[in-house]
């Protein structure tokens, strides 16, 4: 879905635990540079589809930015990263780094953690779940460069880094400067197309991650692009500024 000039938001389907999701990673481009923002799980052939539709093919791709370490935003990166004919560089922050690089266990995967949510769950998806577990382990990918809160990426126009610990200690959203887009990863979700915040089952310390909303209030928002939900255009700013009260 073309959300702005340079910017297209990919519409990706993922099958986790037998339950089927859309997800969202985002496309940014210029003569320059191209970024995929995300890296979806496994589904590289859609994402290399959708490039080629744009004009920003796969073999110009040199940037992955990470919002963060969760496996449906980081499980497909190994797989850019091998395939690509070219070096990639991959763009997170420093609190996300060494999840990512497979030197820390996926928060959400921790052995402990594990061990008693397998536990509770029937046979079937305790198979299923415990080759997901198995994975998490392989998975590790180089991050090359670590990003700041406030810090402004000098590609397609600028693109400001909002650091928004809380739904894992190093998420960051990203505001497209040129088109006024923010891009909020897991730290707002839309639901029955409603702008939502976080999630509270999902977020490794929920009073963290609703603060950090605060920060997203500075910015003239035009739209938003969720990971899980898509895109929200309805009074953006007024919206946020009632998240962060309730």
């Amino acid at each position: 879905m073309n959300i702005a000039n340079g910017v297209e938001m990919l519409e990706l389907a993922m099958n986790a635990m037998g339950n089927s999701s859309i997800i969202h990673p985002t496309l940014i481009w210029d003569e320059a540079t191209v970024i995929l923002v995300d890296a979806g799980t496994s589904q590289l052939p859609e994402i290399q589809k959708v490039m080629d539709q744009v004009g920003a093919p796969f073999s110009r791709l040199n940037k992955v930015i990470l919002t963060h370490q969760d496996l449906d935003h980081i499980g497909g990166l190994p797989e850019i990263l091998r395939v690509s004919d070219h070096k990639v560089e991959v763009l997170a922050h420093e609190e996300e780094k060494p999840y990512i690089q497979g030197d820390k266990p996926l928060i959400k995967f921790n052995p402990e953690k594990m061990a008693q949510r397998l536990a509770s769950l029937p046979e079937e998806q305790r198979k299923q779940m415990e080759k997901v577990f198995e994975a998490s382990q392989r998975l590790k990918a180089n991050v090359d460069k670590t990003v700041e809160d406030g810090e402004v990426l000098p590609y397609c126009g600028g693109i400001t880094v909002i650091f928004t610990p809380g739904h894992t200690p190093g998420h960051i959203c990203l505001y497209l400067n040129q088109s006024k887009t923010l891009i909020t990863g897991d730290a707002l979700n839309v639901v029955d197309g409603q702008l939502e915040g976080p999630k509270p089952e999902f977020s490794s310390d929920i009073d963290l991650a609703k603060k950090s909303l605060k920060k997203l209030t500075q910015y003239d928002i035009e739209t938003v692009i969720c990971y899980h939900g898509g895109v929200y255009r309805n009074n953006i700013n007024q919206r946020v500024l009632e998240l962060t009260n309730e």
